[in-house]
């Protein structure tokens, strides 16, 4: 491996972090508001809905390891993430708009054109959100790079969450309401421009300096299962699929939280846009918190706090200020875990290579693009399936329905984190620096 530890400009390290915001944006409306966009506005039953987004997600896991595999294969002048960025950017911004213009077809039609969209924007989100993964261990090998960079990436994530959760209702409020399908439509397309000229800033800046000397192609099964034997990557699959389960599911039932069960709709504009506030101070903090705690242990403990802190909230849904105080403040600790998250999938590339002696960006990072696809997809699937078997009305929603997304958010939420807590305490850090190499 050739490669380099020298200090990013500033300037790279943004592109880095809004690279993220490019990706997530349009994504990130998606999971906020398709759910509620198919049921509410185009009238599509909820467990069709639910089923589409499910059946799109599981056909990912071979779509992702082949543009994973795709990346390790890459060769050209460009390197060999970036001409993914260049490629898929103007596509993906089209299709971002197109989930949201469901013609006024028959409900049979409607779902088909519902399927074909959702699963195109994933295929296009895998074209870019890999390699843009890929690229973190192929910028530097120092890990206090790393992790500033993971604080950039956290940075972009929580722009795209504000504009892509607290700009909305505005939006929306202009065209319309919320079952008007013009005002989804404006903000799709507003959210597409900006990532796009963010997907483009990733490109034109952003540089592999880490080489991959091994030969461009290799037998698939063999690295599977080396990728499989990497205790690294295992920890950090699991973590990410659970923490974006958790993600999809507050990003999908929040708005029926605040709307049904508080009965305070302004929370949605607060909540939503808290989980990304919190991001962006977490992005400032979490690396020298991690710096000074390590990833594991200070991960687990930020997990806890948001696990005890979530315990309390039910206690307050009648005094609204301190409930948000004490939301606000769990979101801060969980805020925390996804910097470190960041940092980990840079790390299983290093494990890997110790371990097996090639490094395979591509396909480790495939892997984790898969944990957090499908954990989005389980999370947002889950509350439509929820929502169908509470029979929700949004004409009359009934006492029973109300019940079901009241312990849907906290219970689900505890048990993510508890379960995440398990998983990350896992994390093999005291042999990352020199792991026993294990012959393959």
């Amino acid at each position: 491996m050739a490669g380099t530890a020298r200090a990013l400009s500033l300037k790279e390290r943004l592109s880095y972090g809004f690279g993220d915001m490019g990706f997530s944006l349009p994504y990130n409306m998606a999971s906020g508001f398709l759910l509620m966009y198919y049921v509410n506005v185009v009238r599509l039953p909820a467990a069709a809905v639910g089923t589409i987004f499910l059946v799109a997600r599981l056909l990912d896991a071979v779509i992702d390891l082949m543009v994973g595999v795709s990346v390790d294969r890459t060769r050209t002048r460009w390197g060999r993430t970036r001409p993914y960025f260049l490629f898929s950017a103007l596509p993906y911004a089209l299709v971002s708009v197109a989930v949201f213009m469901v013609p006024p077809w028959g409900q049979t039609a409607q779902l088909v054109y519902a399927f074909l969209t959702f699963k195109a924007l994933g295929i296009l989100m895998s074209l870019g959100a890999i390699p843009y993964t890929a690229l973190m261990p192929m910028m530097t090998t120092d890990q206090s790079e790393r992790l500033k960079l993971g604080g950039m990436r956290s940075i972009g994530t929580a722009v795209s969450v504000v504009l892509g959760t607290a700009a909305v209702q505005p939006i929306l409020a202009q065209f319309g309401g919320e079952n008007d399908p013009k005002g989804y439509r404006v903000a799709a397309a507003l959210f597409a421009v900006i990532g796009l000229f963010a997907i483009t800033a990733l490109y034109r800046n952003c540089r592999e300096r880490v080489v991959d000397e091994s030969p461009p192609h290799f037998a698939l099964l063999p690295e599977i299962g080396r990728m499989l034997r990497n205790r690294a990557w295992l920890v950090t699959f699991l973590t990410c699929l659970l923490y974006f389960v958790r993600f999809g599911g507050m990003m999908a039932i929040t708005v029926y939280f605040a709307i049904d069960v508080l009965r305070q709709p302004w929370l949605i504009s607060v909540m939503l846009p808290a989980v990304a506030g919190m991001l962006l101070l977490s992005a400032f903090v979490a690396p020298a918190i991690l710096t000074r705690t390590g990833i594991r242990l200070g991960t687990a403990g930020a997990l806890a706090i948001a696990a005890a802190l979530f315990a309390v909230l039910p206690l307050l849904e009648a005094r609204p200020p301190l409930f948000l105080a004490v939301y606000i403040i769990a979101c801060l600790a969980n805020s925390i875990t996804i910097t470190s998250a960041f940092a980990m999938i840079a790390q299983t590339v290093d494990f890997h290579e110790h371990l097996f002696g090639t490094r395979k960006e591509g396909l480790l990072s495939a892997g984790i693009s898969l944990a957090t696809k499908l954990g989005m997809a389980v999370g947002t699937a889950g509350i439509a399936f929820m929502l169908a078997a509470a029979r929700y009305d949004p004409g009359a929603v009934s006492d029973l329905a109300r019940s079901m997304i009241r312990w849907s958010y906290y219970g689900g939420v505890m048990a993510l984190l508890i379960l995440q807590i398990l998983v990350v305490l896992c994390w093999p850090e005291s042999n990352l620096t020199r792991p026993k190499a294990i012959k393959s």
